[in-house]
């Protein structure tokens, strides 16, 4: 499996007791939709490496507890801490047309009800407390803060987002 046709999952965080259970953070929105997996890709290096789940249950509101095929004990719990998971596209929620996934928007042509044609997503920054697009502007990246109010309009089939941005963001960005 390769990174690129996978969504990142979370982080195994911690050992829970001495028999190699663990606990993982569930980075996602709904995190019960995610108790009942059967197995998960964990990332070693540039590897994705499947694990099989032998039982799950959630340990507070986004900690999944989780017991993996072949992990018997402290020391191959120890291996594993720290170590992202992810999952296949395929296994991702169906969205209503109006909402997206960061991942499906790269690419996107953009513009904006006020100022016209931006430009083309780059990447999304969700690292930071203000998830943002990254758009190209000829040579600039134009940082666009991804809220409900600044977008009028998906259109995933030919791709593109229509914006009602504040005046003067896009001016600010420009060098």
């Amino acid at each position: 499996m390769n990174k690129v046709d996978c969504f990142y999952l979370g982080t195994i965080t911690s050992k829970y007791g001495f028999k190699g259970e663990l606990l993982i953070f569930l980075d996602v929105d709904e995190p019960a939709e995610y108790e009942r997996m059967e197995s998960m890709y964990v990332e070693f290096g540039q590897k994705l490496i499947p694990f099989f789940i032998t039982s799950s249950q959630f340990h507070k509101s986004h900690l999944l507890r989780v017991t993996l095929e072949d992990v018997d004990g402290e020391f191959d719990a120890d291996e594993l801490l720290g170590k992202d998971i992810y999952l296949p596209l395929d296994r991702l929620p169906e969205l209503p047309e109006d909402e997206f996934y960061y991942h499906e928007v790269i690419g996107y042509t953009t513009s904006d009800k006020h100022y016209g044609k931006i430009g083309r997503i780059q990447a999304i920054n969700d690292r930071s407390p203000q998830a943002y697009f990254i758009i190209e502007l000829g040579k600039d990246n134009i940082p666009v803060p991804i809220i409900r109010q600044f977008i009028e309009k998906i259109d995933k089939k030919n791709e593109h987002i229509t914006f009602d941005l504040p005046e003067g963001l896009i001016a600010m960005n420009l060098s």
